[in-house]
This record gives C-alpha cells, structure tokens and sequence, in this order.
C-alpha cells in the first residue's frame, strides 16, 4: 500500500532559523560541491551574524530566504531570491543557494521552494524576471527550473573550478509575465 508524503511547510525563513539554515547550508555545501560557488570551508568561517542578517525579516531587505519544513518541523529545504539594486536592472531578481536534504528529495519539496519565491518575485514592485544558473549536468534541477517556467538562455565555459576541475554553468530565466502565477 502506498504511504503518502505528509505535507511541507514553505515559509519566509527569519533570524530565529539562523542555526538550521546554516546546518542544512553547511550540509549541501559538503554533500554537492559541485553544485555552489561558495565553499563550505567559506561558509563555515562566516560568523553567527551572518546567518541572522540573512534572515532579516524588514521588507526592504535585498535577499529573502525560503525554507521547507517537513511534518516534524525539520527544516529539509530552503531557496532565496535577491533582487537586482542598480535602477536600470531592479527588474530582474537572482534565485540563488537552492538545496533539499536527501531526505525530502522527490517529494515536490524543491518545486514548493521554486514557486513560493516566484510568488515572492512576482509581490516585489516592478520585478519582471528571476534568473539562476545550474551546474551544467545537474538535470534534475534544470528540470525542475524547467517545469517552473525557467528558459535557458546560454552556458558560461569554466563558471568554477572545483578540484582541479573546470564547471559550467547554465544560465536560466523565467518570464513572470509569460507563466502564470501557481
């Protein structure tokens, strides 16, 4: 008999969650290196503060984080969006730092992620796009872009270089006037 996935929370993550995201960050930096540009050596130096001003709840903060919580209130995912400050780009938002724990994997906790900060996007005043890069070879996450309404709009060769080894990234971009709101 198939055993259903208990529901997942996606909310705004706030200072409070600071320790969580971390651990859940410090995590996929280890587990995936080759999916982030930052380091968890880099990332495990970055002092308390920085996880807490992360989470900055104002509303004129420039990122926003997302988490995925599981039914025992476990953080097992979490995604954030900054958008652009310069006036002539401040239409276009970045989703950056995507990550699910191997234990919530294949339970649409990433899409939850991806479709709650178009939400948030789509609520922020003037913003017309979100922009990502993947990991070249990375398909399941490009798919996942890809059914959220992400394009690709180009490859850039040599992105990173991770143990003596050069990684490309895929450029992607999502039309918040050209996808319907989930």
């Amino acid at each position: 008999m198939p055993v259903s996935e208990p529901a997942h929370v996606v909310r705004r993550l706030a200072p409070p969650d600071a320790s969580a995201y971390r651990a859940l960050m410090l995590d996929a930096y280890a587990n995936h290196p080759e999916a982030f540009t930052s380091t968890v050596e880099e990332r495990t130096a970055l002092p308390p503060d920085w996880w807490v001003a992360r989470l900055q709840t104002g509303s004129d903060t420039a990122e926003v984080v997302y988490g995925a919580f599981d039914a025992a209130g476990t953080l097992v995912g979490a995604a954030g969006i900054g958008r652009e400050a310069r006036q002539r780009a401040r239409h276009k938002a970045t989703l950056f730092g995507m990550t699910v724990a191997a234990s919530a994997r294949r339970a649409g906790v990433g899409r939850l992620l991806v479709l709650a900060l178009l939400a948030h996007a789509r609520a922020l005043d003037g913003v017309r796009l979100v922009q990502l890069t993947v990991t070249e070879g990375n398909r399941p996450a490009q798919a996942l872009y890809a059914r959220c309404g992400f394009q690709v709009f180009g490859t850039e060769p040599k992105a990173m270089l991770l143990d003596g080894v050069f990684l490309s990234k895929v450029h992607m971009w999502c039309d918040l006037d050209a996808v319907p709101a989930a």
